[in-house]
């Protein structure tokens, strides 16, 4: 698999070149910058710090559209969908660990997916899909008479709040519950708020210094109270996902999977 990477002298980006050039089958074919960035037809290797890779950085996906064959996006979201509009178009499949979509830009991601293999995760990283699936089934046991609050922190310049991986352990939670999040979700409490309901599922959020990621997740009740906690302490890890999920779409045909698919946590 030829894997393009866009925003390619960001911090992710830098490590998605590092981990598609230390994994096995595949290979980095294009890179993407913004059109007026300086470094446009650099070595990519070299602005990911890896050496020499022989594949300069491009200003667009149309400059190398023939040079990639799953495009690996963590940019933004109204980029995300132009992007996977193109792979749509040219039959390329796409990795999106874009967060921040509103359910509006996820109904058009699933309008791409119908023409092409798209995986969409709100975090790529093996340790939190396997918590996902720590997360469901606590929930199925602990029922209803378990509380659950969620706490994430994040460095001070992510701009979305809560975390989109915040945001998709509440409807792991909720879902096992059967309740909808959309009605049952509380978001930061502030003031005279009253007693805690019983079935609201609620959020904290942390912005501080270069934190890469944490989240807990709290199931208590009177008498115990059991964390379920995950602890990124280096963007590499969401880096090797995406870049397994990439290898994992070999061959896929047209459709909307996740990381429990590339997983096979289902």
């Amino acid at each position: 698999m030829r894997v393009a990477v866009i925003g390619a002298s960001g911090r992710m980006g830098k490590n998605l070149i590092t981990a598609v050039n230390n994994a096995d089958g595949v290979t980095l074919g294009a890179a993407i910058l913004k059109p007026a960035s300086s470094l446009v037809g650099a070595d990519a290797g070299e602005i990911a710090g890896v050496g020499k890779l022989g594949v300069a950085a491009v200003a667009s996906l149309v400059d190398c559209v023939n040079d990639f064959d799953v495009l690996i996006d963590f940019t933004t979201p109204a980029l995300t969908l132009s992007n996977a509009a193109f792979c749509a178009e040219h039959h390329k499949a796409i990795v999106v660990g874009t967060t921040g979509l509103t359910d509006h830009e996820k109904a058009e991601l699933n309008e791409a997916a119908k023409r092409s293999p798209v995986v969409f995760a709100p975090n790529m990283s093996v340790g939190v899909n396997l918590t996902l699936k720590l997360l469901a089934t606590a929930a199925e046991i602990l029922g209803d008479d378990y509380d659950v609050e969620i706490v994430e922190a994040h460095h001070r310049h992510k701009v979305d709040s809560p975390s989109g991986t915040a945001l998709r352990m509440g409807e792991v939670v909720a879902e096992a519950l059967g309740r909808d999040l959309k009605e049952c979700a509380v978001y930061g409490r502030e003031g005279q708020t009253g007693a805690r309901t019983q079935k609201e599922i609620g959020f904290e959020t942390i912005r501080a210094g270069d934190v890469v990621g944490e989240h807990s997740v709290w199931f208590a009740t009177e008498g115990e109270r059991i964390e379920i906690v995950h602890k990124a302490s280096s963007r590499m890890t969401f880096a090797k996902g995406a870049v397994r999920a990439a290898s994992w779409l070999a061959g896929k045909p047209a459709g909307m999977y996740d990381m429990q698919d590339v997983l096979n946590l289902k």
